[in-house]
Formats: C-alpha cells, structure tokens, sequence
C-alpha cells in the first residue's frame, strides 16, 4: 500500500461579487481531477509553472485548503472527511516546509519555542523535554543549540528555511510536504539545503512531495516528476525517463527551457517557445487546456484537442504517463 494516494483532487475557489451578501458569479479552477500516489521512503516531484496548481494540491494535502471533491488517502484512511479534531493525530505524520522562510516563522518568538511549538500543540513531553529536543532537531540541520535564545530576524534566509524544516522535523513526521522549499533562496544557499533535505531523507525514511519550479532541483531530490499545467496533471514518470523522453508537448518545452552548461550545446540546441500566456483558471479553456499553446496540435485529427479532455495513460514503449492525444494506450488511472 502507497504512503499517500491521491484521487481525483478537485479544488475550486468561488469568485464572488461585491458586497456581503453577494453570489458567486464563477469560481477558480485551481486544482482538477489530480491523481496521484506516493510510496512509503519515495520522493515525487511536482513541477509547472506558477498558477499551475502547484501549491493548492500541497495545501489540500495537509488540510491547509477544503477540497471541493476527490480523496487524500494517508496509509489507507481518508484525510478529507475528518473533523478538525479527528485529524490532530495525523498530523504528527504529515508537516509542510513553506516555500518563504521569513513569512513562515513568528518573528515575535524565539527560534526555541517555533521549533517546539508543534511539541506543545500535540502534549509531547514537558517544557524541558521540549526545549531539549528543539536544541537536538537545530543541531541535526546544521544550526547551533545556542540559536534558541535568538529570533528569526538574526538569520540569514538560508539559516530561517534550516529552522523551518527542524519544526517540520519535530513530531517525527513520516511525509515532509516541501513548497517550494529553495525557490526564495540565493543560488548559493539552495544548494546546501537541497543536500541537507537529501541528507534527512536518507537518514531518518522520510518521504517527500516536493514542489518546485527548478527542475534541475527536482531531477537532483526525486525519484518521480509530476508535471502540472493549469491545475491538470499532464504527464508523470520516472525522474531518467521523463527528463531523457519527454512525452507531453508542455514537458517538452519546459525542459527546453533548462540551460545546458555546455555553450556549445546551449547555441546549437532548438528552444520551443510557448505562444501567448497561460489562459486564466477562472476560465479554462475547454478541451485540452494545453490546446491553446501548443504547437503540435495540427497532428490531432478533427480538432479533437478543443472538446475532448485527455486521460492521463500510459505510452507505448514508455513507463511515463500522458495526457495528450498524440499518444495512444489504455487508461491508467482508476476514475
């Protein structure tokens, strides 16, 4: 059984009128129909661009955002339908790093008691038992135990994000859910936090779902790669397969995008440049929602792109899954 499994994630966010008793005249589309699953001790990744859906399916994972429909399954028991009550104890076994370090960390408290406070909310251990451990998790990120007494305005962004994953450590978690968790960083820093995170991982079982825009990071931390677009997963693999035999037209020109450290093959290599911008999420095009934008389009018979949703599927040949028309196989995917 998978760690986490996720099925058909919808999240949609009401777009209302003026004044308070107003109706809603639309909603947002930002999370539609998402599926996917995590295994115990993987790391996936998910990538797109921003407003692709990214950070609502982080949050709806860990209850931060109410899903309008699907299922957040952790070790078999569905999240989506517990009371807030109910879901305190699981939340010991799932906790989020946030993308920035400074807004994610009370400056009014001390580093000591943001590292023990998710002690304190769950009744783990007394004030010395927790001041102890908080000293402990600081230690195993590479901070000092003399860091309890300071606030978080006297570190640096790299030291702040250090301390966000020792909070995010402190209840012993099984799954970190990691926005972003580099991108507001010098390139300098992210380095030394993406081989601590790997680091953590490997020492203490954790399993990652980490969100990024940096597929360089993504290729380095994950096994799996998950590409969003416009809420929709449209296509998934294995980390080698996706990166080397990109299926979806949208992945194809994401990675074109990714700089190649040898000039010579950065001048002579082709770029595929996406036209136009990103249609709003408040109206999705219909169809495929990728159909706008890409240039392969012509090669699907009937302008089938424009009425039909694809399936996320498995390929021919391939272990990767995806949501296009040019590529033919059986659904994958239970609905």
């Amino acid at each position: 059984m998978s760690l986490l499994e996720v099925r058909n994630l919808t999240v949609r966010f009401p777009i209302r009128g003026r004044g308070l008793f107003a109706r809603p005249r639309g909603a947002i589309h930002a999370v539609e129909d998402v599926s996917f699953s995590l295994e115990r001790g993987g790391a996936l990744g998910l990538v797109g661009e921003s407003g692709s859906g990214k950070s609502t399916t982080a949050r709806a994972i860990v209850g931060l955002v109410r899903p309008t429909s699907g299922s957040v399954k952790l070790d078999g028991t569905e999240l989506t339908t517990l009371s807030e009550r109910e879901r305190r104890p699981w939340r010991r076994r799932v906790q989020m790093v946030f993308q920035d370090p400074t807004g994610s960390l009370d400056p009014r408290l001390t580093v000591g008691a943001i590292v023990a406070e998710p002690l304190a909310i769950q009744g783990v251990g007394t004030r010395k038992d927790r001041r102890a451990r908080a000293a402990a998790l600081l230690e195993s990120v590479g901070l000092d135990a003399t860091a309890l007494e300071r606030y978080p305005h006297e570190f640096s962004g790299g030291q702040r994000q250090r301390i966000g994953i020792a909070r995010a450590l402190a209840l012993e978690p099984e799954l970190l859910v990691l926005d972003e968790p580099v991108s507001a960083l010098d390139v300098s820093v992210q380095a030394s936090v993406v081989n601590l995170l790997a680091e953590l991982r490997a020492r203490l079982g954790l399993s990652y779902l980490f969100i990024a825009h940096d597929l360089a990071v993504v290729r380095h931390v994950c096994e799996r790669v998950a590409v969003m677009y416009l809420g929709r997963i449209v296509e998934e693999g294995p980390r080698e397969e996706l990166f080397a035999r990109p299926r979806h037209p949208y992945t194809q020109a994401l990675l074109s995008a990714v700089p190649v450290p040898d000039p010579h093959a950065e001048v002579s290599r082709s770029r595929i440049v996406l036209a136009g911008d990103p249609p709003s999420p408040a109206k999705p095009p219909s169809g495929c929602a990728f159909h706008p934008r890409c240039s392969q389009r012509h090669l699907v018979s009937a302008d089938r792109c424009q009425v039909e949703v694809p399936s996320l599927r498995t390929t021919p040949g391939s272990p990767s899954l995806s949501a296009c028309f040019l590529e033919s196989g059986r659904p994958s995917r239970p609905s």
